[in-house]
Formats: structure tokens, C-alpha cells, sequence
């Protein structure tokens, strides 16, 4: 079931990117999906019976955690949330010459 609703959410932020026609709704439905796509990664990278592998005294016969996939989702949220921040910018340089965020009159004033 949570698989389901994770993606759902991944669906809702393609479908979001494709058919909405404003770029900060775009800008947002992006991250939706990006969101989901971490909850997937984590969904498939969770398992029971793992154990850190930061311990005093180790057990013999035990399955360890990998700290790689942890590291990986780190570095997808920080690189998401910069490349949100960098299309932001270019919105807002967008806004400065055009009275209106919509894709279709942007494109429309720069055919004239």
C-alpha cells in the first residue's frame, strides 16, 4: 500500500510538470516528484534486522547496514533542493520581463 501512494505521488508530480502551465506549479510539481522518488529509495532501501556499523563490541554473526545509500539520498536531496533554488532564479529573472509566468504567453511575447 505505501508503495501505491509513493507512487502516486511520483505520478502526481510528472503529471503536474506536464500539464500545468505555470512555471513556479511547475517548479513545485518537480519537487513533488523528486520527493517521491526519495520515499521510493528509502522505502526499498529500509529492511529490518540491520544493524549500525558503529559498535563498542561487535557481534559475530551480524547483518551491518550500508551507510552508502544514506549518503547517496543526502546528496540527491542537497542537489534537488539547489537546482530548485537556481530554476527559481531564472523564474524570477523571467518575471522582471514578462507580465506573467504562464508558459504559452511567455513564448507568445518572445515571437513578437
Amino acid at each position: 500500500m505505501l508503495e501505491g501512494f509513493i507512487f502516486a505521488t511520483i505520478l502526481l508530480g510528472f503529471f503536474g510538470m506536464v500539464l500545468k502551465k505555470n512555471l513556479v506549479m511547475k517548479i513545485v510539481s518537480m519537487d513533488v516528484m523528486s520527493t517521491g522518488v526519495i520515499a521510493y529509495y528509502v522505502l526499498i532501501a529500509a529492511r529490518s534486522g540491520l544493524f549500525t556499523p558503529i559498535l563498542q563490541s561487535p557481534p559475530r554473526d551480524v547483518t551491518y547496514a550500508d551507510p552508502v545509500p544514506q549518503a547517496v539520498i543526502l546528496t540527491a536531496i542537497v542537489i534537488g533542493f539547489s537546482i530548485q533554488a537556481l530554476m527559481l532564479v531564472g523564474v524570477m529573472k523571467l518575471a522582471r520581463d514578462n507580465p506573467t509566468l504562464e508558459t504559452a504567453e511567455i513564448e507568445k511575447n518572445n515571437q513578437q
